[in-house]
């Protein structure tokens, strides 16, 4: 009996989707076909590399009509907010724009006669990106765009909630007429994943995920010396100063912490506020929570949908529980259709008197929760910031640019914003720290993660 992956819809757990996994044999020839492929789309040059990516998104932008509902039927998100599609043209023009000067060879600083000397950067050859469900199309494009930019053939298995999203990156490359083998589709188990990360086929794995995923990643490619990008999650927290501009603060981050029902890598999860101003700001940040409409996504008066999957809930709900009992108060406690134990429908929760001995303040809810702390002065603060396994971003919410910096400069984290949260911006690398993972993407740094340098050491003959 053929093996296959199901994907069951939150809106109403039925069977979206269901998608055969493919045989060991077919795998092989899809690894075989991206290594022959490769050879020459290197060959390729890049501005006709370019040329394929962005009809590559004018082909992808053109499904958007399919692609809204579906990505609500898949994980969840309201339609009302449309595609993915404004960050992956961002991101997709953008690396594209860069990519001549980006991979382009470096010179040796110090000339010297008689001899040419220069460092050239070569595709990976094989890329391979197992790409998460809550940002399906954004994520990918992470990796896919430059990948294949910088010469790499890629191989994508995309998260079995997001069955569907796979499919259609392949229709926008087939339709386009890249070259065959060049990017490829495939629907795998767990096993088989693993296998093909360490038979050594593989050149380059960028990986979206938890933490025991990357761990998981890292112990299947143990030996093969691949290369690889993880970014593992977050707790990131914001900091809210007495010179901030409140109205601008708390606007947006409620929409940090609430958007796509609280499933960002990037989303604030949890916020410090200066004691001269923490309770004007709890006021404000309560009252516009208030304002979300949970239902189903489809619907295009809701502004949140259910969670990607009930065990996700249950687990936002468990936090929630946990940190009452530990003293915690809670400002909504909203009534929705279907918000109970087992189900993905849940409403958004504000929690004060929390402290960092609740799992809510300390492990990755990646939900609509979020817990606000008074807090004395910048000391505290930071203290309380760095006091996470994780270090994706941070937010500083100040009208001093100079106090925000040196603020930044003792947070552990990949980004340090100011005045804005939950956002990438593709000329600047998205990385993190500690359990959040390793490697980078996008900007010129993230072509020196998807290719290998090559030095050139050349002597005129005498």
């Amino acid at each position: 009996m053929t093996e296959t992956v199901k994907l069951k819809s939150p809106i109403d757990g039925s069977i979206y989707a269901e998608r055969p996994v493919a045989t060991d044999q077919a795998l092989n020839a899809v690894v075989e076909r991206a290594r022959a492929a490769q050879v020459g789309w290197a060959q390729t040059s890049i501005a006709e590399r370019g040329k394929y990516m962005l009809a590559f998104l004018e082909a992808l932008v053109a499904m958007t009509d399919e692609i809204v509902p579906e990505i609500a039927w898949q994980m969840g998100r309201p339609v009302r907010y449309g595609g993915e599609f404004g960050g992956v043209k961002e991101r997709t023009n953008y690396m594209v724009e860069i990519a001549e000067q980006a991979l382009k060879p470096v010179m040796a600083s110090n000339p010297k006669d008689g001899f040419r000397r220069y460092v050239k950067r070569d595709p990976l050859g094989v890329v391979m990106v197992i790409a998460p469900w809550n940002y399906p199309y954004l994520t990918a494009v992470n990796t896919i765009v430059p990948a294949l930019m910088a010469g790499s053939a890629v191989i994508l298995k995309h998260a079995a909630q997001t069955l569907v999203v796979g499919d259609r990156f392949q229709q926008a490359f087939d339709k386009i007429g890249l070259p065959k083998g060049v990017f490829q589709n495939v629907v795998l188990n767990h096993a088989q994943t693993e296998a093909l990360l360490g038979s050594g086929k593989i050149d380059h794995v960028n990986f979206t995920g938890s933490v025991a995923g990357g761990k998981a990643i890292e112990r299947a490619a143990a030996g093969t010396f691949m290369t690889m990008g993880l970014e593992l999650g977050g707790k990131d927290p914001a900091y809210v100063l007495p010179d901030a501009k409140l109205d601008h603060a708390i606007a947006n981050l409620v929409d940090g912490a609430f958007y796509n029902s609280g499933q960002c890598c990037c989303g604030i999860e949890r916020v410090y506020v200066h004691e001269k101003v923490y309770d004007e700001f709890v006021e404000g940040f309560v009252s516009l929570t208030k304002d979300y409409v949970v239902g189903n996504p489809l619907d295009r008066s809701t502004t949140m949908g259910p969670m990607a999957q009930a065990r996700f809930a249950d687990f936002i709900r468990e936090q929630k529980a946990e940190a009452l009992r530990k003293g915690a108060n809670a400002h909504i406690n909203m009534k929705v259709d279907q918000d109970a134990a087992g189900s993905p429908y849940l409403a958004p929760e504000v929690l004060t008197n929390v402290d960092h001995q609740m799992s809510v303040m300390r492990e990755e809810s990646f939900g609509p929760i979020v817990g606000i702390m008074k807090v004395r002065n910048d000391e505290e603060a930071i203290a309380l910031m760095n006091d996470s396994p994780y270090g994706l971003t941070a937010s500083v919410w100040t009208s001093d640019v100079e106090h925000a910096v040196s603020l930044g400069d003792r947070v552990e984290t990949g980004t340090v914003f100011m005045n804005r949260c939950d956002y990438l911006d593709p000329a600047l690398v998205w990385t993190g720290v500690k359990d959040t993972g390793k490697g980078a993407s996008l900007s010129a740094i993230g072509y020196e993660n998807l290719t290998r340098p090559k030095s050139y050491h050349l002597r005129e003959q005498i």
